[in-house]
């Protein structure tokens, strides 16, 4: 993990400590309440013995009980967490629940525990901020390809402005085409054969403005087109990449599945089944003999 992450998880397992330290406390008042409040004979009969480990029993239990499910549900927060700040970049996040009863992984976080706060000279992590992360699939590809589709759109959106100031600049070079035809048709009323070549030399250089701006918003569309189809094949790639990972999550959850079925707690379990509906059955058939109805 980089270094922002570790410290993620470091905090995490901070909080995981403080937890774990606060039940084992209770754990201990608990066993300390009996011996101050029950313990305080010389003999005890067995009945007495019995019945103080029951009370015991009972009351460990509820912490214990208490703390695994808080654990259970601090744990779905924390995945939640994860899970809308992928769904903000449209991802879907896979977890591997196998993994959680790996002894060597286990083992080595243990050791990264110890390592982390058992020494002396490491100094507590303080966040002033706590930005939310931009989550990453295997090969950071849809990072970089949600990168340059926003480069894409930044483009296009340049192209739409550049586009909107030609067609304003071809507005206004109509308007004036209309107007120097205008007061050159007035001036035709007044001056005859000279209004003529002013006309004539007007309109020749208006025509090659109009031209000019015809290329360049020419120009200007060809560019358009050509980021969009740039755009649209990169959004047919992701699609594709989307549609091979969701096919590969679907192979992985039937394996893991089939693995599953295949493990001695499975076949235990549908044994033990299997026994419990025959014995209901045998109840159900021996109940109908004195409860017909």
């Amino acid at each position: 993990l980089n270094e922002h992450h570790q410290n993620e998880v470091i905090n995490y397992m901070r909080f995981a400590r403080s937890k774990r330290g606060l039940r084992l406390k209770t754990v201990d008042s608990c066993f300390q309440d009996l011996k101050e409040s029950r313990l305080v004979e010389e003999t005890f009969t067995v009945d007495e013995v019995s019945e103080v480990l029951s009370g015991l029993q009972a009351v460990v239990y509820s912490e214990v009980e208490s703390e695994l499910i808080n654990t259970a549900h601090t744990n779905v927060l924390l995945l939640r967490q994860l899970f809308s700040q992928a769904e903000k970049w449209y991802l879907k996040l896979q977890t591997d629940i196998s993994e959680l009863e790996n002894r060597e992984l286990l083992e080595q976080v243990a050791e990264f525990e110890k390592a982390e706060f058992t020494s002396s000279n490491k100094k507590p992590i303080v966040e002033t901020m706590k930005p939310k992360l931009a989550p990453l699939n295997e090969g950071g590809s849809t990072e970089l390809l949600n990168k340059e589709i926003s480069r894409l759109q930044e483009e296009n959106e340049k192209l739409k402005s550049r586009l909107k100031t030609i067609e304003m600049q071809a507005t206004h070079a109509l308007d004036e085409k209309s107007r120097l035809e205008r007061a050159l048709q007035d001036l035709q009323l007044d001056q005859g054969n000279q209004k003529d070549f002013i006309k004539a030399q007007d309109l020749n250089d208006l025509e090659n403005t109009v031209a000019a701006l015809k290329s360049e918003f020419q120009k200007t569309l060809n560019d358009k087109t050509e980021n969009q189809k740039s755009l649209e094949e990169n959004l047919a790639t992701a699609k594709h990449d989307l549609l091979r990972v969701q096919e590969q999550l679907s192979m992985a959850e039937k394996e893991l599945e089939k693995k599953f079925q295949q493990t001695t707690a499975y076949r235990n379990m549908k044994e033990i089944l299997t026994k419990k509906n025959e014995q209901i059955k045998d109840l159900r058939r021996r109940l109908a003999k004195y409860e017909p109805e």
